[in-house]
């Protein structure tokens, strides 16, 4: 009897341990913590999201440099500058000799 006089007279106590109140507070950790849409998998949603738009940038630009290469390849005097320094392709009746430089130092 105290105990029900005691939350009568308190107005938050009365606030909180209204069952609609309940009802709305347990509906609301649901949806923020249980659901299938909550907002943890929405954060991951959106990270997920990031990570590709982070992919698409980085491809475009790939995709630009590429385009320039390509575009530079068609100069035979540049196709075969490319070849001969990446690809370590020579000429006939030609000797390739490859220094390379030690980086290490004793």
């Amino acid at each position: 009897m105290k105990l029900v006089k005691k939350i009568q007279s308190n107005p938050i106590l009365k606030i909180v341990t209204n069952r609609y109140v309940l009802i709305l507070l347990v509906f609301c950790v649901w949806m923020l913590f249980f659901d299938e849409n909550s907002y943890l998998n929405h954060r991951e949603y959106n990270q997920e999201i990031e990570e590709l738009q982070n992919s698409i940038e980085f491809y475009e630009k790939e995709i630009e440099h590429n385009k320039k290469m390509i575009k530079a390849l068609n100069d035979p005097d540049r196709l075969e500058k490319y070849a001969r320094e990446i690809y370590r392709i020579k000429k006939e009746e030609e000797t390739l000799f490859l220094i390379e430089f030690d980086t290490l130092k004793d």
